[in-house]
């Protein structure tokens, strides 16, 4: 097995999160924690308030029963109210439990019976509407006035904002290994796991960190951070928002949630970020808005930011460019919910490289086993699935190492991802496809693909669905070309007459003949949450996708069956000729 450690020793880790807040209260009780957007303006609270609040609503729960080991849902979107029960529930020893805003009342109530949290904050009216009063839940706390008649338990949030909790102390004889954050995974391949994570996963995190950016970047408390990434999901809710916290930075909230790119570089320009934690698709709306308005390259990429973060997927090199050409870093992390999340960031001062997602942070050792698949270890591993013994078996080697599911290569640049261990098929000759290979190539060859997913699991060969990025073939701009030879394709004819040499060149890319794809159709549609084709993190869901374009896919094998929207199906020489037979649906 091939080892791979930091270079760089680990520091002390904080023992728990009251501690932690306690301490930045003393720090920087002036400051801004958290500023949100009201009135076209964007107005803070302190960490002298802050920390008062949080108090006031740990003495209030306290009141109404909550216990130390006691669970707290969060079913909110990011909001001051939010970061205040959630520090006020983990600083007091109990556990918060987040979950996606705007769940479905059928997946709400499944989370909620299996997290067995008998306490629940809900944002306002449409989150209680989704809530079923057969749940046995002891109170229910509401952070805007609403009134149901079908609940007798409701407490109002600003009640307990208002308790007198000056001498209620908040637990810093928490141990480090006491469970204080469980997170539901995304769910990409199916049903979400609970993650049951420690004081120590996290703040370990933020040690690590320190350690590391400290010399490069100085984060302190004069930074900016504007902030999107869902606090339910691992990048937002413990990588972001407790990297903030640790540094005492403010976090300011971005009004649009990160779906407005109009709206998103609105706010930028008020906030002037120092830096920005984002996935790949919000930087790629960024840039093309800021292409089309050419006043605007200047608010984005002004002189105070440090740097831009980017997880999730790698971001394509066409985008990064834009960053790196103006000497602002781009780095790169991998990690999962389990691992709190990172364990590996690429060296900014590197030349960023496809596929290559750094070196372990310290405190953390990665290998591989025999078969590639990525295991770890280090005080940001988790404790184990909460009520879930079959994924808990066999999640960890006989000798404690956490079995991430990916597989990759250790290289002398650091790790390299190549796919999910369980996206991986066999074709009928038996070959193994790995499918992340030729999806990343798609990707990176055409500017105009917002999603590619390869198949073949149990056929002859590989086929790929492809999902254009509707918004720029929709309105596209002349001016400026994605790549060199791109003709700015406007229709899904166009695009998948200029998408033929790239998929060829894709194709040519792969050693093995077996891996090559022989047909890709472009499909006119886009995958969404509301459909459950992308999982609340904006990460394709393949499994949700493969059976809701079922009927796409088995016409590709030969099936007389149609889809029911438009689509652009090519067919590819597997020999590497350049003759392509092309058919319009």
């Amino acid at each position: 097995m091939k080892n791979l450690e930091s270079t760089i020793p680990p520091g002390a880790i904080l023992p728990n999160i009251a501690t932690m807040l306690l301490q930045n209260a003393g720090r920087y009780a002036h400051r801004n924690v958290l500023c949100e957007k009201k009135e076209g303006q964007y107005r803070g609270i302190t960490w002298e308030a802050f920390i008062r609040h949080v108090k006031n609503i740990a003495a209030g729960l306290h009141r109404l029963g909550f216990r130390p080991g006691d669970k707290m849902i969060v079913f909110s979107p990011n909001r001051l109210e939010m970061l205040e029960t959630e520090m006020a529930v983990m600083a007091c020893g109990g556990i918060s439990v987040p979950i996606f805003a705007y769940f479905h009342k059928e997946t709400a109530a499944l989370i909620i019976q299996h997290s067995d949290a008998a306490y629940l904050a809900v944002a306002g009216a449409l989150q209680l509407s989704r809530v079923s009063p057969e749940l046995s839940l002891k109170k229910i706390i509401v952070f805007d006035e609403v009134n149901d008649p079908r609940f007798n338990n409701l407490v109002p949030f600003s009640g307990l904002q208002e308790e007198d909790g000056s001498d209620f102390a908040l637990k810093t004889d928490a141990a480090p290994d006491d469970i204080c954050l469980n997170m539901y995974t995304s769910g990409t391949m199916g049903i979400p796991k609970c993650v049951q994570l420690s004081h120590r996963n996290i703040l370990s995190q933020q040690m690590a960190l320190e350690r590391l950016w400290s010399a490069d970047f100085n984060l302190n408390a004069d930074d900016r951070f504007l902030s999107y990434l869902p606090w339910h999901h691992s990048f937002g809710g413990i990588f972001e928002r407790f990297t903030a916290l640790y540094t005492g930075a403010t976090m300011y909230l971005e009004s649009g949630c990160g779906k407005d790119p109009q709206e998103l570089l609105l706010n930028w320009k008020l906030v002037k970020p120092s830096l920005f934690f984002s996935v790949p698709k919000v930087y790629q709306s960024l840039v093309e808005l800021a292409q089309k308005q050419g006043n605007a390259w200047e608010d984005l990429f002004h002189s105070g930011l440090k740097f831009v973060f980017t997880a999730a997927a790698s971001l394509p090199r066409k985008i990064s460019d834009e960053f790196e050409k103006r000497n602002i870093p781009v780095i790169e992390g991998w990690g999962l919910t389990e691992t709190s999340p990172c364990c590996t960031l690429t060296d900014p001062r590197l030349k960023r490289e496809s596929g290559l997602v750094g070196k372990p942070i310290p405190g953390v050792s990665i290998r591989l086993a025999e078969d590639g698949e990525i295991e770890v270890k280090g005080p940001h591993v988790m404790c184990g699935y909460y009520k879930n013994e079959e994924a808990n078996k066999g999640i960890f080697t006989e000798d404690g190492w956490y079995r991430t599911g990916d597989i990759g290569d250790i290289t002398s640049e650091g790790l390299k991802l190549i796919t999910r261990k369980d996206r991986i098929f066999k074709l009928t000759n038996g070959e193994k496809v790995i499918p992340g290979e030729m999806e990343g190539l798609i990707q990176s060859k055409c500017h105009y693909i917002q999603h590619a997913l390869v198949v073949g699991g149990g056929n002859e060969y590989p086929v790929a669905l492809l999902f254009p990025n509707k918004k720029i073939l929709d309105e596209p701009t002349y001016e400026i070309s994605p790549e060199e030879g791109c003709f700015c394709p406007r229709s899904l004819s166009e695009l998948g007459k200029c998408l033929q040499g790239c998929l060829h060149d894709a194709n040519c890319g792969l050693a093995q003949k077996f891996s090559k794809i022989k047909y890709a159709m472009i499909i006119d549609d886009e995958l969404s949450i509301e459909r459950h084709t992308l999982t609340p993190s904006l990460k394709i869901a393949p499994n949700n996708v493969m059976e809701a374009y079922k009927v796409h896919i088995e016409q590709m094998y030969g099936s007389a069956e149609t889809p029911g929207q438009d689509v652009y199906l090519i067919r590819l020489d597997t020999e590497n000729k350049m003759a392509r037979i092309k058919t319009e649906i």
